[in-house]
């Protein structure tokens, strides 16, 4: 029996693109004296996505037979790009110890994509807002990243922290990007600014001596002829939007307004008034204190003269309907009316990210509440919308970014029947920062109403 056998792949060298497949052959031979069969298994980092068709042969001896190595990598950050070995172990089954491995080596073809996300794709504030853009290297090879935000227009500026984000295969990283107005809205209407980012891998820098100095534009090929379809650029396009918010709102422009009204009236028509009136009873009074005589002293030892409208016997005498010295009056509004017990409570509005809640301040039944104040604390700086209800009375809707505390106060109150509920709805865009300098994970909203709760009256 001659100790012998012998394996050989006939290519040294393979090249294949991520998503495709690539074929060589593999000759094995039986130079033994006995009928052999031989199982053929791929080893190497290539093994998890190649095979060997048949994967088992059996040979007569002084025989050969041929099989087919394919090679089919997936189009995933799994199938590295580079050079790897090959190798496909030719096993005989009768004689292990005669094992051979035949190798080649695979060069795997580099891709690039990318998958970016903009969150959230909507803001709103006063001058600036920021986003978080989150990119993912798809591809097979180490690429670094830049984003590049931009407007139709020129009315946002940015700012992208950091500028350049190196990602490994399968790898994702976060890139910061701020857009801000380059000026203010004090009045009017929200103004909204629709702006893109493209995320693409940086471009390569041009090397001295890539084209002969002086040469026509003309005669460069273009991009896209010099790059293969696997080094093509992918480039990911995130929409974004920004809503700018006026300064001051309308509905404060129709208090001023009111404010500036009632200012007018006064000074055109109340003041005047009020001053005329004032002059003319001075007037009066100077006139009336002049008119009256002034009665003569009494002689020495004469009786007093009683004033007008006095009674013989009432002298020394309190008047009628007057208090007596020491006493208490008892006239009317000296005694305390029962009209409700004032209350002061608190809704508190804890929201998960991106998430909505809702919390309510019930009234009993057989009672009836008049709210006469309501205090909102954003104490993180969360940024969403709160809407306040009053029954299926909407109070009011404000966009949490616009303020830290705010107040609102009614001179004639707001009533909630028995049986209904002051609602406090949250809708959490983006949790803020509290003063412990960490950003909070849910967003956190209190609102404290302030009023009188009473008995419902009934009929008998």
């Amino acid at each position: 029996m001659t100790a012998s056998a012998s394996a050989e792949l006939a290519l040294a060298a393979l090249t294949v693109a991520p998503g495709g497949t690539a074929t060589t052959t593999l000759t094995v031979r039986n130079d033994l004296d006995i009928v052999e069969a031989y199982t053929l298994e791929v080893v190497g980092d290539c093994a998890a996505w190649t095979t060997v068709e048949p994967a088992r042969v059996s040979l007569y001896p002084g025989t050969s037979e041929t099989v087919t190595v394919r090679l089919a990598p997936p189009r995933s950050p799994e199938a590295r790009a580079g050079d790897f070995p090959l190798g496909v172990r030719v096993l005989p089954v009768e004689h292990p110890e005669l094992a051979t491995v035949p190798e080649a080596t695979v060069t795997v073809l580099p891709f690039q994509e990318l998958r970016a996300a903009l969150a959230p794709r909507r803001r709103r504030g006063w001058l600036r807002a920021r986003y978080r853009a989150t990119v993912r290297n798809l591809g097979n090879a180490p690429t670094t990243v830049v984003l590049t935000p931009g407007q139709a227009g020129e009315d946002l500026r940015f700012r992208v922290t950091p500028e350049k984000l190196r990602l490994e295969p399968g790898a994702a990283g976060e890139v910061r990007v701020q857009a801000r107005a380059r000026k203010l809205i004090w009045f009017g209407k929200p103004s909204t600014w629709p702006f893109e980012v493209k995320a693409g891998p940086e471009a390569p820098k041009a090397k001295e001596g890539d084209s002969p100095a002086g040469a026509p534009a003309s005669a460069q090929a273009p991009v896209s002829a010099q790059t293969p379809e696997s080094a093509q650029t992918p480039v990911a396009a995130l929409d974004g939007e920004f809503v700018q918010l006026p300064v001051f709102p309308r509905w404060l422009l129709a208090l001023l307004a009111a404010l500036i009204a009632l200012l007018l009236a006064w000074f055109a028509l109340v003041r005047p008034a009020v001053r005329s009136s004032a002059k003319q009873a001075a007037e009066q009074a100077v006139a009336q204190k002049t008119a009256a005589p002034v009665p003569a002293p009494p002689a020495e030892g004469a009786p007093p003269v009683p004033s007008a409208g006095a009674t013989p016997g009432s002298a020394g005498k309190p008047a009628a309907g007057q208090p007596t010295p020491g006493g208490r009056g008892s006239g009317p509004g000296s005694q305390g009316g029962g009209g409700g017990a004032q209350i002061n409570g608190t809704i508190d509005v804890q929201t998960a990210n991106a998430g909505t809640a809702a919390g309510n301040y019930p009234v009993p039944h057989g009672k009836v509440l008049d709210i006469t104040d309501i205090v909102v604390a954003n104490f993180q700086g969360d940024q969403g919308l709160l809407t306040i209800k009053a029954g299926d009375l909407t109070i009011t809707t404000i966009a949490l970014e616009t303020f830290r505390n705010q107040d609102y106060h009614w001179v004639t109150p707001i009533r909630v029947s028995e049986d209904q509920a002051v609602t406090a709805n949250v809708t959490c865009e983006s949790p803020g920062t509290p003063a412990s300098g960490a950003q909070a994970a849910s967003c956190h909203e209190l609102v404290n109403i302030s009023g009188t709760l009473s008995d419902l009256p009934r009929g008998n």
